[in-house]
């Protein structure tokens, strides 16, 4: 198991939260390199959190991937491992965050951390990412092998999230929005292709409806292709057609968060 632990979380930077499960991790394991995706997923954001470590995994080395979003600390969900067809392990709670990735690089097995012995000696009913998940990382990246950690899971029984699809008119997309980030730009379930099935090229206006407003943009490839204060709707880094303000705050403007519905049209 490689030396190195990526760490996403929904966490923040205000509190000592991050930095309590870098020392938990550096106590047990204090040659592994930590890698800090983000911790700014919005709180309770689990369907965030599991599109932003999918689409991360593709520029991180292989390793252990220490995840925590879990809006359901305490309750019945489990604390799992789920170690896939490379190699790569992801530690986190058992609620979808960890899946859209796994999923995707193939599952070998899946394990639940119940053993003692992979865990600090008191575990909170709250802090589990530090009680439980960051020393359980730890431990893989120290060399410990998965299946000592706890029990086999099947891993068909995992929670997995349904990412939901655009639904296709004629001459509209009906979309959810996925995340909303610090710039306000709003990324939505909408790709390229769907615009292209709709007859939306770069350079056409489009039409953004909302429940009560309606806004207009450009069709772009980037930012520059517009004047500041205009709004836009371009594929972003990861495939996903995005809303933004060219030099501006779409979500401050529009008022959408993740899970909002809109609808896309040419005008």
């Amino acid at each position: 198991m490689s030396g190195t632990v990526t760490f996403l979380s929904d966490f923040g930077l205000q509190d000592d939260f991050v930095g309590v499960c870098h020392g938990v991790i550096a106590r047990i394991a204090p040659d592994a390199r930590v890698i800090d995706i983000t911790h700014g997923i919005a709180p309770q954001a689990v369907l965030q959190g599991a599109i932003v470590l999918r689409n991360a995994l593709s520029y991180v080395p292989a390793g252990v991937h220490l995840a925590v979003v879990d809006p359901e600390v305490g309750g019945n969900r489990r604390a799992i491992a789920v170690r896939t067809t490379g190699g790569g392990v992801f530690v986190g709670p058992d609620n979808g965050l960890l899946m859209l990735a796994a999923d995707e690089l193939g599952i070998a097995a899946a394990h639940e951390l119940t053993d003692s012995r992979y865990r600090l000696p008191e575990v909170s009913r709250t802090f589990h990412a530090r009680d439980v998940f960051a020393p359980a990382a730890a431990h893989l990246a120290a060399g410990v092998a998965v299946d000592e950690l706890g029990p086999a899971v099947d891993s068909a029984e995992l929670v997995r999230l349904r990412l939901p699809e655009p639904e296709l008119g004629r001459a509209q997309a009906a979309a959810v929005v996925l995340a909303v980030d610090r710039f306000g730009n709003i990324a939505t379930n909408v790709r390229a292709r769907h615009l292209e099935t709709l007859g939306i090229e770069s350079g056409d206006r489009v039409e953004i409806r909302l429940t009560l407003d309606r806004y207009y943009a450009v069709a772009a490839n980037t930012f520059a292709d517009a004047p500041p204060g205009e709004l836009i709707l371009y594929e972003d880094s990861n495939g996903m057609v995005t809303l933004a303000i060219s030099q501006g705050n779409a979500a401050r403007l529009t008022g959408v968060r993740a899970g909002d519905e809109l609808r896309i049209a040419r005008e």
